[in-house]
């Protein structure tokens, strides 16, 4: 069956530095583009970012653009997204989903606080 396993979400201050991990399983990894969406405390799921299945094409929601990098490694059937100059309202938890599916893993939570 189709797993997703987020990992690497953490406490860091302001302008501080995370990397999130999605392991991937159950499916063909390089066939599908990928997303990270998140839930910020008392909100509902926000997209964030999308990267095409061959890895040419990424997108971004318009606050994290800049700061943060989606990325693909198909050896490995995992997806990651650097997140750099982070800012109290990236505080959510990360989930990684295959594009256009409603399948999501577990989820990782990312804390971003002085």
């Amino acid at each position: 069956q189709v797993q997703l396993v987020e990992s690497g979400g953490g406490l860091v201050q302001p302008g501080g530095s995370l990397r999130l991990s999605c392991a991937a399983s159950g499916f063909i990894f390089s066939n599908y583009g990928m997303t990270w969406v998140r839930q910020a405390p008392g909100k509902g799921l926000e997209w964030v970012s999308t990267i095409s299945s061959s890895g040419r094409s990424t997108t971004y929601t318009g606050s994290v653009k800049g700061r943060f990098t989606i990325s693909r490694d198909d050896a490995k059937n995992t997806l990651y997204l650097e997140m750099n100059n982070l800012k109290p309202e990236d505080t959510a938890v990360y989930y990684c989903k295959r594009s256009g599916i409603s399948d999501k893993g577990q989820g990782t939570q990312v804390t971003v606080s002085s």
